[in-house]
């Protein structure tokens, strides 16, 4: 008998179905995944006992205590059993989950032989899950982006040896923006791969001022994402890696939906004036998640990006995401069939090249 899980069940009449009354296929491009191997192996390392006083701080000893009593109790079966994590897949009428790190793994302070068995660790990890479940999964990987030469090696053994299609990454690496000269290399064979780059936060960095009420999150998230894609954008990496595939958590932060803003900095401003063209234009160059909680704001975010840059993205399995995928984009004002068909898969297999057989198989 089947389990219904608190948060993960949508009604199945909200679905949306093509003109035979079937649903139209669903990829989520937001999912997490946990290495509980690589906690026994970060374990004991100063830098991990350093984190709890830093997310007290941070993120604020009330929002610590709900996470580790109740947020993460509820996630963790999702984040360590694939019995569950399909079923509730079924619950959401999601066909395909692409499945990455949660983000508190990244652990970009390791040197490098840690940093090394931590990725090894990680990749293979999900590279498994998605062999148990081929027609279900799709895996991305990490990468020890504060070794930049050793990012590039491990990207090439994810997706050439594990069929990963891309990797996982912060808004920043350590004190490092994302477009920082020493990770030029990452970029270059992550074109040259063809493969994604999920960008998914990790804290942020206006550090204690966001620590009431949960503003960690529910500001700082959107907040680091809009940095980075800004850092992208004004620092000429789209320019330099101009097939370069960016995906942005959080429907892109605050950025989407203020462009206006950076536009205009681009058109009055010669120090702003950085790449080829006005900052808005490098949106339809990049692909968003619908994690934007309702309707109306996916329909502004497509007004700005272009349908063909949104996909689905849930958060699966924490707290802060939405999982009534179907109502948030069936209820979103003039899709037309085929639009809501792209939104729903259509855009990620397109980003994933679904159609291709993993590179590694």
């Amino acid at each position: 008998m089947t389990t219904v899980r608190k948060g993960f069940h949508t009604d199945p009449s909200t679905w949306v179905k093509d003109k035979h009354g079937k649903r139209l296929h669903t990829v989520d491009m937001h999912a997490h995944i946990i290495t509980p191997l690589v906690e026994k192996l970060v374990a004991g390392r100063p830098q991990k006992k350093a984190e709890h006083e830093l997310r007290v701080r941070t993120t604020g000893a009330r929002s610590v205590q709900h996470n580790n009593k109740v947020m993460l109790p509820h996630a963790m079966p999702a984040l360590t059993s694939l019995p569950v994590r399909i079923d509730d897949m079924d619950q959401m009428g999601v066909d395909i989950q692409v499945i990455s790190p949660m983000p508190t793994q990244y652990y970009y302070w390791a040197e490098p032989d840690l940093a090394e068995q931590i990725v090894s660790l990680q990749n293979e990890h999900i590279a498994a899950a998605c062999a148990q479940h081929p027609n279900r999964l799709v895996g991305l990987g990490t990468l020890s982006l504060q070794h930049p030469r050793l990012a590039v090696a491990q990207l090439e053994t994810a997706v050439r040896r594990l069929g990963l299609r891309g990797f996982e990454l912060s808004t920043a690496v350590n004190d490092r923006e994302l477009s920082d000269p020493s990770l030029e290399p990452v970029w270059a064979k992550a074109q040259d791969l063809g493969c994604v780059v999920f960008i998914h936060p990790m804290g942020c960095s206006l550090g204690e001022r966001l620590a009431p009420a949960y503003l960690s999150n529910s500001v700082g998230q959107p907040v680091e994402t809009a940095v980075a894609l800004s850092h992208l954008i004004f620092g000429g990496v789209l320019d330099r890696y101009p097939s370069l595939k960016i995906c942005a958590a959080h429907g892109g932060g605050y950025l989407p939906m203020y462009i206006g803003r950076p536009d205009h900095a681009f058109m009055t401003r010669p120090d702003a004036h950085t790449m080829r063209e006005a900052p808005s234009s490098y949106l339809r160059r990049i692909w968003f998640d619908t994690l934007v909680y309702s309707s109306d704001a996916l329909r502004r975010l497509i007004d700005e990006v272009g349908v063909s840059q949104v996909v689905v993205g849930t958060d699966y399995p924490f707290d802060m995401g939405h999982y009534d995928v179907h109502a948030l984009v069936g209820g979103t004002r003039d899709l037309d069939a085929a639009e809501l068909d792209a939104v729903l898969g259509g855009n990620a297999a397109r980003l994933l090249q679904l159609h291709a057989a993993p590179v590694g198989s």
